[in-house]
C-alpha cells in the first residue's frame, strides 16, 4: 500500500514471492513482474576481461552500471545486516515452529571469547552466521544474500572482517557490490532457489559471494577474487534443500555457519595463487544449474527427501541432544 504524507491510500500492490528472486503479481507465477537488466555483461568471464583491460575491479563494473544512489543502497543493506547480527547476539530463547530448536548464536559468541586468536576467529564467524540465520527463522528483518534460507553467510564474513581488520564501511560497501554482482550472475545464468536447484543455489552462491567480497577486501587482483568465487560455489555442489519439517532451521541454519567459514578458506586459498585455474566460475555455474536440473524433487525444498525424510519431527523429539 502507497499512502500520502496526510496518510490518504494512494494505491495498492499486491505481489508473492516465488523463489529465486522472482515476483509474481498473481501468486503462481504467470503473471512474473518484470524488472530491467541493467547489466550489459551476465558472464563473470566477460567482466574479467573488462577488468584486466581497464585495470578497474568488480565493484568498479557495479559503479558503471547503477545509479548513483547505489550506495546509498548499499549502506541500508550493510546497516541492517548489521543490527541482524547485534539482535541476534542478543536474543536467546527457543526459536518458533514445532522444532523447539535453541538459539546458540549468543552462546557461541560468549564461547569463542575464551578460545586463542585462531579459534577465536573461527568461532565468532560462527557466531555472527547463525545470529542472521535465527533471526530469519523467528521472522526477524535480515537482508536476503541471496535468500532468506543462506541469508547468515555475506553478513557474517564482512562483519568478522571489519571488526577484526578494521576495514572501513565505504571498503566494506565495495565488497557489498562485488558480491551482488556474484549472486546476479548466478541468478542470471542459473538459480539462486532452493525449490528449483538444491541448497547448492542458497548457501553454495552466498558462499561464493562471501569469497569473492573477503578476496577483495584482502586486496586480491580481478583473477584472484574470481577463483575465490569459483571455489566457493564448486565445493557446494550437489547440495540438497532438505529442510526438517519444510523450516528454515535444520540442517539451513548450521550450514550458513559452515559456508561463511569456508568462505574465508576460500579467500585464503586465493590468495596464496596467483588467480590462475582451470575450472572458470561460469563453468562452475553451468555445471549447478546442470546438477540442479537432475537433482530429484525430493531434494529441492519439498522436505521429503534427505534429512527432512530421514529426521523426522518424532525422531527430533525424542532426542534431547538434537535439539
Amino acid at each position: 500500500m502507497a499512502f500520502s504524507g496526510v496518510g490518504t491510500l494512494l494505491g495498492e500492490w499486491t505481489v508473492f514471492s516465488i523463489g529465486g528472486g522472482a515476483l509474481a503479481e498473481d501468486g503462481i507465477g504467470t503473471g512474473v513482474v518484470q524488472t530491467p537488466e541493467i547489466y550489459e555483461m551476465n558472464h563473470l568471464t566477460q567482466i574479467l576481461e573488462w577488468c584486466e583491460r581497464t585495470g578497474r575491479s568488480y565493484w568498479e563494473y557495479v559503479k558503471q552500471c547503477e545509479e548513483s544512489d547505489i550506495w546509498d543502497y548499499l549502506a541500508e543493506v550493510w546497516n541492517t545486516m548489521k543490527q541482524a547480527i547485534r539482535r541476534g547476539l542478543d536474543n536467546e530463547g527457543v526459536l518458533p515452529g514445532p522444532l523447539n530448536l535453541r538459539r546458540k548464536a549468543s552462546t557461541y559468541y560468549i564461547k569463542a571469547s575464551g578460545y586463542k586468536s585462531s579459534l577465536q576467529s573461527r568461532g565468532l564467524v560462527f557466531a555472527y552466521a547463525l545470529a542472521v540465520s535465527e533471526e530469519n527463522a523467528a521472522g526477524g528483518t535480515i537482508v536476503t544474500a541471496p535468500t532468506c534460507g543462506s541469508c547468515g553467510v555475506v553478513p557474517a564474513v564482512l562483519y568478522h572482517l571489519q571488526h577484526s581488520r578494521d576495514f572501513s564501511d565505504i571498503r566494506i560497501l565495495r565488497a557489498l557490490a562485488t558480491a551482488g554482482l556474484i549472486g546476479n550472475v548466478v541468478k542470471y545464468n542459473a538459480s539462486i532457489s532452493g525449490a528449483e536447484a538444491g541448497c547448492q543455489a542458497e548457501v553454495g552462491t552466498a558462499c561464493s559471494m562471501a569469497s569473492a567480497a573477503a578476496n577483495q577486501l584482502f586486496g586480491g587482483s580481478p583473477t584472484q577474487i574470481e577463483y575465490a568465487a569459483e571455489m566457493g560455489l564448486e565445493h557446494h555442489l550437489g547440495m540438497t534443500c532438505d529442510p526438517v519439517c519444510g523450516l528454515v532451521q535444520i540442517p539451513c541454519i548450521e550450514r550458513n555457519a559452515y559456508a561463511a567459514a569456508r568462505a574465508l578458506d576460500a579467500n585464503l586459498y586465493a590468495s596464496f595463487t596467483d588467480g590462475m585455474h582451470r575450472v572458470s566460475f561460469d563453468k562452475v555455474v553451468a555445471v549447478m544449474k546442470e546438477t540442479g536440473n537432475d537433482l530429484p524433487s525430493l531434494y529441492k525444498e519439498t522436505s521429503e527427501g534427505g534429512l527432512a525424510k530421514e529426521y523426522g519431527s518424532n525422531d527430533l523429539f525424542s532426542s534431547e541432544e538434537k535439539i
